[in-house]
């Protein structure tokens, strides 16, 4: 008999549900849900780096993607359904009381972004990422060096300390903080209690210093020196974290009864969307898994017993089973990937805005399906038109670093550039030059892997970008000069959530399992032309003396 699980993948702009087939991997259901309030831009101020989602976004999409999803499956599956394990971006904390609710939930914090979910790419706490740095460079321990040694502004610390400093009411209201991947198990399954929670291992090792060697969370004594306002807040959070394949708990009443589900369905604790996404498209040791989205996290594995003690500088962490437990986990990526394209496509649409929009030739309708269709075909035939030159001919060099830089060495300061342009710069040769700065990004973290002794074997592509653009992926694998696997699965990451979910609930014994029996394979693979290779570590040098020069630049003046 067939049992089924679910994925539920949190991203950016709306959250994914899949029912799975535990025993094949089959996809038997599935839906997909945008969150209104984030679409429709409350909450954020994009000029000044801030990016909020209110809870109920994710209220809502849980139950409504669940439901929709269930609704697609054959008759009956619900009846079968083991398992629910969901991944979330991160890290996105929030500030909750005793109970675990997220202060935006309350009445006298529903419209105040402070009391909302400060999502990944928030980047308002520069000033209080370096100061973090400063003290860990000085401090009797180094608590960053399994953080590649420098401590970003995405991360957890960094944002709750800059909340607690900008506004009194949260500061006086907030009893702990919360990761979103950890609120949601707990939401499901009915935690009324916020240090009931199971701690995500991929979370705290990752984003908020919390490391084994440490005894866990840094000390109350290095918080206090960093601001006197987290004085405490260290005993209010947790020692303890948790791989995804531990139980988190069982399907609360309430949601089985919201859902058509019942109470036997087993929750595991949660992680971050592109580690859960690793496992989803099969990772394999020293095998490069690159989720290429709105930004890319770059995720590899490697056997404890020949990782040891070794560190690398500049990424995003090394955690014991934040990936696959009972392996090293090891995180890098880059702050912004589809954004960069989606950036370009927003400039260019401008005019159909403002231009077709007050347009007096044209009725409303016509007006709106215009700018629609127009808007819609903007990155394929920029892509039609790229492809067609060759890549040194525009003499545009662009820097990807449009919402800072992830990694290698976390500097969320730093700004684009575009090198190179006179009267014949059109749109596909810029277009092209942004394209080839986001590979020249990726490119980097190789390098940085390879300079620090960790070798890649491989590269596995994931994520929308994968998926739906050659160009690109061709592009990259003419820049990192390696062949390139595609995962066949569409919604790798809701994926890998099931096949955690599949082992929190007993129908494998552990991890590695679940992913032989359900993944998906592959359906393509890109391979590097030999002569675009020659062209492109020209460029590449290019690149990064550009790069050299727009750090000082950016260090000198903003």
């Amino acid at each position: 008999m067939s049992t089924y699980v679910i994925g539920v993948d949190y991203g950016t702009d709306s959250v994914r549900s899949v029912i799975i087939d535990a025993k094949t991997g089959e996809e038997v259901g599935n839906a997909v849900f945008y969150y209104p309030r984030w679409k429709e831009g409350l909450f954020c101020d994009p000029a000044n780096n801030q990016f909020r989602q209110h809870p109920l976004d994710y209220l809502e999409g849980l139950e409504t993607s669940i439901i929709e999803a269930l609704r697609t499956a054959p008759a009956g599956v619900a009846t079968k359904v083991k398992g629910i394990a969901v991944d979330t971006t991160g890290s996105t904390p929030v500030a909750v009381d005793k109970s675990g609710t997220p202060l935006a939930l309350l009445p006298d914090f529903e419209e105040d972004p402070d009391a909302m979910f400060i999502l990944w790419k928030d980047h308002t706490a520069i000033k209080e990422a370096g100061e973090i740095n400063e003290l860990c460079a000085t401090w009797k321990i180094d608590y960053s060096k399994y953080e590649g040694g420098i401590y970003s502004s995405e991360w957890f610390w960094a944002k709750v300390l800059r909340t607690l400093r900008a506004n009194e009411a949260v500061r006086q209201s907030a009893y702990s903080w919360v990761e979103h991947c950890d609120w949601i198990p707990f939401l499901l399954t009915g935690g009324n209690e916020v240090q009931q929670i199971k701690r995500s291992r991929c979370a705290a090792g990752h984003k908020a210093l919390w490391h084994e060697g440490f005894g866990g969370l840094p000390s109350n004594e290095f918080f206090k020196t960093l601001d006197p306002l987290l004085d405490g807040l260290v005993e209010r959070l947790y020692k303890e974290t948790y791989t995804s394949d531990v139980p988190a708990g069982n399907l609360s009443k309430e949601w089985a009864q919201k859902l058509g589900l019942n109470t036997e369905v087993v929750v595991t604790v949660g992680a971050f969307d592109a580690h859960m996404g690793a496992v989803g498209g099969q990772i394999e040791p020293y095998y490069l898994s690159k989720v290429m989205g709105t930004s890319t996290c770059d995720m590899l594995v490697a056997p404890m017993n020949e990782s040891g003690e070794k560190l690398v500088n500049g990424i995003c962490g090394q955690v014991d089973g934040s990936i696959i437990p009972g392996m090293l986990g090891l995180e890098a990526g880059q702050s912004a990937f589809g954004d960069v394209y989606a950036w370009f496509k927003d400039l260019l649409s401008w005019t159909l805005e403002e231009v077709v929009g007050k347009s007096q030739l044209l009725d409303d309708k016509l007006k709106q399906q215009l700018i629609e269709e127009a808007s819609d075909r903007i990155i394929p035939e920029l892509t039609a038109a790229a492809e067609k030159i060759p890549p040194d001919a525009t003499g545009i060099i662009a820097l990807d670093w449009l919402n800072g830089r992830r990694t290698p060495d976390a500097n969320q300061a730093l700004k684009g550039a575009i090198l190179g342009l006179n009267l014949g710069s059109d749109a596909p040769k810029i277009f092209r030059a942004l394209v080839e700065a986001t590979c020249f990004g990726a490119k980097k973290i190789v390098d940085r892997f390879q300079e620090e002794g960790v070798p890649i074997k491989g590269v596995i592509g994931l994520g929308g970008v994968a998926k739906k653009s050659p160009f690109v992926m061709q592009t990259m694998a003419d820049v990192l000069n390696r062949p390139i696997k595609i995962v066949r699965s569409e919604q790798t990451c809701a994926l890998g959530a099931a096949m955690f979910a599949a082992t929190a609930a007993g129908i494998y014994a552990n991890v590695p399992d679940a992913m032989e029996q359900m993944g998906s394979g592959f359906d393509a693979e890109y391979y590097p032309n030999t002569e675009q290779v020659i062209i492109y570590d020209q460029i590449y040098q290019k690149y990064n003396d550009f790069g050299a020069y727009a750090e000082r630049f950016f260090d000198q003046r903003w």
